[in-house]
């Protein structure tokens, strides 16, 4: 799964580099602990205009009552998004990206939980693959909200999580995100690999949301060996 990343590059720079007419009029500020319920960017497509748009992470499907369930829908899962009720009309109608300087994961070590930072090797935002909503309460405003497909782990990553975001190459983005597409077919979602990610473990102070900061992302040292007991010397 998903359940936290980074988001530091402001509207103007997401826009120019997926090709957006126009940034939008909300200027969200740099996040490096992006948490479910947060405010996020997104680039979708709507009457042939890519726009960037700010949603809120966590869907709430059309039908939905109320917003209570957005924080258990921030993933969708590969395997069963175009058929679960959730997800299956945003699947044919609201695909969109979601950019990301690189997301979190937890690696399960006994009774501890350590996190990891996995980034794009060659700096370039990340283009995550997602689903999006528009939420209307009868006389009230309406809310964008989304969620992040994932998919299996490939094994040489699966040692830190199980479960992945899939990723949009820019060859397929218009694909993507066209709405007339219902679709868009499997080969366009792949699973960040080695050879295009790196991966380091990170401080546990990005399990805590209001820990926020570029500190979060950078490598764990490793704590300094405790130095050999002295010994008193020999008497004789």
């Amino acid at each position: 799964m998903c359940g936290r990343y980074a988001s530091s590059r402001g509207a103007h720079d997401l826009a120019a580099h997926f090709d957006v007419a126009e940034p939008p009029a909300q200027e969200l500020p740099p996040s490096y602990n992006v948490a479910p319920t947060d405010p996020v960017h997104g680039v979708v497509q709507r009457a042939s205009v890519r726009r960037l748009v700010v949603l809120r992470w966590g869907l709430v499907p059309s039908w939905a009552p109320d917003t209570r369930g957005a924080a258990r829908l921030i993933n969708a899962r590969r395997e069963t998004a175009r058929d679960k009720p959730a997800f299956r009309a945003a699947f044919a109608r609201r695909r969109c990206l979601l950019p990301a300087d690189g997301y979190y994961e937890w690696q399960r070590d006994g009774t501890r939980k350590q996190p990891y930072y996995l980034t794009s090797r060659d700096g370039a935002p990340l283009a995550m693959a997602g689903l999006f909503e528009v939420w209307a309460p009868p006389g009230g405003e309406r809310l964008w909200t989304c969620t992040i497909l994932t998919t299996e782990a490939a094994d040489e990553l699966g040692h830190i999580h199980d479960r992945t975001p899939l990723l949009v190459r820019p060859q397929d983005w218009a694909r993507w995100l066209d709405p007339a597409v219902e679709d868009p077919g499997d080969d366009l979602l792949v699973p960040g690999v080695p050879g295009t990610l790196d991966a380091w473990p990170v401080s546990a102070a990005v399990g805590n949301v209001r820990n926020n900061g570029p500190q979060l992302v950078e490598p764990l040292v490793p704590a300094p060996p405790f130095p050999a007991p002295q010994l008193p010397a020999p008497l004789f």
